[in-house]
C-alpha cells in the first residue's frame, strides 16, 4: 500500500452504490496533493502536447474505455487490468470474475476498485465479486531486510474503521480480515469456476506477507483467467529487487511452482498510449499454465486465416 492511500479519507463520491458527482471532488483533492502533482508533472506533461490535448476532449466527451485507453480514471493500475480481465471473460465465455485486493488499509483502494468494476460492467456486461484481504490491525513486526524495514514498520496502515468501510462496500464486495497466511490459500480453495480470479493486486509491502498471499494463485487452474493481471504495488519502493521486497515474492513463487509464473506483462508499455505511467512497471500476469484453455486439446470453433495481399 503507497504511504499515500494512509490519509485518502473514503468520499461518497467512490462507494458504488450512489452516482458520483459530475464533479468529482475525490478526483480534485487527490490532483492537488503534492506527490500527485508531481507525478502529473513527471508522467503527463513529457508526454506529446497532442495527446495531452486529446486527453482534454476525451475526459469531457470519451467512452469509459476511451478513458481507461487515455489513463483518466482514477487508479488506472486497476482500471487497466478490470477491463482486460472483462474482455477476456467476454472472449472465454465468462459472465463473472473474482477481483481481489491484498491490502486494504484505510478502504480508499477498495472502494475506488467498487466503483471501477461497475464502470465496467456497464461497459462490457461482465459482472465481478470483489474481496479485500487485511490483518485489520495494521502491519506486523519486519522479520529482517527483506521486508525493507527502512520503509515500512510495525502498526503502519491499520484499518481506521472496518464498520464503516464495511458499510460502505457494495453488495458484490466483502472484506476478509485475519493473517493472510492462513485466509489467501483458503480462499484460493473457494474460488469456482463460475467466477474465476481475474486480477490481484498486492500491496501489502512487505516480502513476508507477498510471500504469504501468493498462494492466493496455487488453486484449479480452471478457477482462473488463463492469465491473471498481477498488480505489485510496492516494487516502486527503493530497495525492491529480486533479493527483497515483493519482487522476492515473486523470484520465490516462480521458484516453487511448475504451472504458474509471474512475469512482466509483455510488451505492455508499447500497447498503452501514455508511457512515462509508473504503474505500466508495477504491473505483471500471472501465467496459469495449467489452464485448460491452455491445453493443446482446446479448439477454438473456428480457424484463424490469413489472407494474402501480394496474391492476385
Amino acid at each position: 500500500m503507497s504511504t499515500s492511500d494512509q490519509t485518502v479519507p473514503l468520499p461518497a463520491s467512490l462507494v458504488p452504490h450512489r452516482r458520483a458527482p459530475r464533479a468529482n471532488w475525490y478526483v480534485l483533492r487527490r490532483l492537488l496533493q503534492r506527490e500527485k502533482l508531481q507525478k502529473v508533472f513527471v508522467e503527463r506533461l513529457t508526454e506529446p502536447l497532442h495527446l495531452n490535448l486529446l486527453s482534454a476532449f476525451v475526459a469531457l466527451f470519451g467512452s469509459y474505455r476511451a478513458k481507461v485507453a487515455f489513463d483518466l480514471v482514477v487508479r488506472q493500475q486497476y482500471a487497466f487490468p478490470i477491463l482486460y480481465a472483462a474482455d477476456a471473460a467476454r472472449r472465454y465465455g465468462y459472465k463473472k470474475v473474482t477481483l481481489v485486493e491484498l491490502g486494504v488499509a484505510s478502504g480508499a483502494g477498495l472502494l475506488n476498485k467498487c466503483r471501477i468494476a461497475e464502470r465496467t460492467t456497464r461497459a462490457t456486461g461482465i459482472e465481478f465479486h470483489i474481496v479485500g484481504f487485511d490483518g485489520g490491525k495494521g502491519m506486523p513486526p519486519a522479520i529482517d531486510y527483506r521486508d525493507l524495514p527502512e520503509h515500512f514498520q510495525q502498526g503502519d496502515f491499520p484499518m481506521i474503521d472496518f464498520a464503516a468501510l464495511k458499510r460502505a462496500l457494495p453488495s458484490n464486495a466483502e472484506l476478509i480480515i485475519g493473517d493472510v497466511a492462513e485466509t489467501a490459500p483458503a480462499f484460493a480453495k473457494s474460488l469456482t469456476p463460475d467466477a474465476p480470479l481475474g486480477f490481484v493486486a498486492v500491496d501489502v509491502d512487505y516480502y513476508s506477507a507477498a510471500k504469504a498471499s501468493l498462494p492466493i494463485l496455487s488453486g484449479a487452474a480452471e478457477n482462473y483467467l488463463p492469465l491473471v493481471p498481477v498488480y505489485l504495488d510496492d516494487i516502486g519502493m527503493d530497495g525492491n529487487s529480486p533479493w527483497s521486497g515483493e519482487l522476492l515474492a515473486v523470484a520465490e513463487f516462480n521458484a516453487e511452482n511448475d504451472m504458474r509464473k509471474i512475469a512482466p506483462f509483455t510488451l505492455l508499455r508499447s500497447r498503452r498510449i501514455f508511457k512515462n505511467t509508473q504503474w505500466i512497471d508495477r504491473m505483471f500476469a500471472a501465467h496459469i499454465h495449467d489452464h485448460p484453455y491452455r491445453s493443446p486439446d482446446h479448439r477454438r470453433a473456428t480457424k484463424w486465416v490469413l489472407g494474402n495481399e501480394y496474391l492476385k
